[in-house]
């Protein structure tokens, strides 16, 4: 058997990796849908918009399936906790996911200018609304969530929706957003041509540096402003899922502790900085393909950094700090993340492999007059 504390570290990893592949698969989709009504200047070019993602976009979006059925078999707790206290959050989420495929089979089933126009923002709110919720819940973890632990272990949230929308967990909403769009006008570039091709390079442009300026402001504030929490005493890696057993402390600074123990960490944020500076800058010299890859490798830096300056916390309680859960203490058994583990290394690379194989048989650029020829056949 694999040893229980290397698994629960593999399982965090694994995670993030579900995490990432989401923001980056389908990250790109959102964006495109975001910009939507405010790129196309008519119906073709919206269509054109709407059928770049068109292929893709409901695969891309069982990422985020997954990545929820796996916290729920690997860190049932947290799950329990997350899904509880954020229910209203995510029936948002869950409304504006309903959204987009409604809005992507319905938009060309009549011609109207009026039907279209709705649809096309309706589309715009189902793809605009998820990143920005993921964004907050994110901004949320840093700060501690209200929740905490009676004697039966369940774990009790006492905050509410509107206590979500707090200035910080704003700033990462937006930033969500706007990286969203990034990665998404960068996938537009790659697939489209003539002026819709050019307001898309301009947008990516201008939300790399944007991305980049909030990204810095977040990691500023969360240092100044933003006091972190360190398991002192009873906190053991192979020990069994009670949270209670420990003692935390709320310490100021503590969310950079890991990269003063650790300096190579440093590298993480990094990537998210030059990731958006270095994909703005490719898309200005044309070099899209570059950019988007750079877009993606942003992502994954700016997703890592709060997985890694919180660890081995994964949700801290801000009302009851002993409370907070740490990936060794909220996970499943040994031999459940060992079978999951198992099945992970089988599938995963099959994903991979159908994805990858997917976006190159349907790559190539989507022009105007490609949506007429076939304009029965395409949304």
């Amino acid at each position: 058997m694999i040893d229980y504390e290397i698994l629960k570290v593999i399982w965090w990893l694994f995670i993030g990796v579900l995490l990432i592949g989401f923001a980056i698969m389908d990250g790109h989709d959102m964006g495109v849908g975001t910009l939507l009504p405010f790129l196309g200047k008519d119906d073709n070019e919206r269509r054109v918009m709407i059928n770049s993602v068109a292929p893709h976009w409901d695969g891309n979006q069982v990422w985020l399936i997954t990545g929820g059925g796996a916290m729920f078999a690997a860190w049932p707790m947290m799950y329990a906790a997350a899904f509880s206290g954020f229910y209203w959050a995510m029936l948002v989420v869950l409304a504006a996911l309903i959204f987009r495929p409604v809005a992507f089979d319905f938009r060309s089933k009549l011609e109207g200018a009026s039907w279209r126009g709705n649809w096309d923002w309706a589309l715009f709110f189902g793809s605009a609304v998820p990143p920005i919720i993921f964004g907050v819940a994110f901004g949320n973890l840093l700060q501690g969530v209200p929740f905490h632990i009676d004697e039966t272990m369940r774990p009790i949230y006492t905050g509410n929706f509107f206590g979500l929308l707090n200035p910080f967990g704003l700033l990462c909403g937006v930033l969500s957003l706007i990286m969203s769009v990034f990665h998404g006008a960068n996938y537009l570039v790659l697939r489209t041509e003539g002026a819709l091709q050019a307001r898309a390079r301009n947008t990516a442009f201008l939300t790399g540096l944007l991305s980049a300026v909030l990204f810095v402001l977040g990691g500023v504030w969360t240092y100044a402003g933003i006091d972190g929490y360190v398991a002192t005493a009873g906190l053991d890696p192979a020990g069994p899922a009670n949270p209670l057993l420990k003692t935390v402390e709320v310490v100021s600074g503590a969310w950079f502790r890991n990269y003063a123990d650790l300096p190579v960490l440093w590298l993480v944020p990094a990537l998210g900085i030059l990731g958006t500076i270095g994909g703005a800058l490719m898309i200005r010299a044309n070099r899209a393909g570059l950019a988007f890859v750079l877009s993606s490798i942003a992502l994954l830096g700016i997703i890592l950094t709060p997985l890694v300056s919180m660890f081995p916390f994964v949700m801290p309680s801000s009302t009851m700090p002993q409370a907070g859960l740490t990936l060794w203490d909220c996970t499943s058994s040994q031999l459940t993340l060992e079978i999951m583990f198992f099945v992970t290394l089988i599938f995963l690379p099959l994903v991979l492999f159908y994805t990858s194989w997917a976006y190159r048989v349907m790559s190539g650029k989507l022009t105007s007059s490609y949506i007429e020829k076939n304009s029965h056949s395409l949304y």
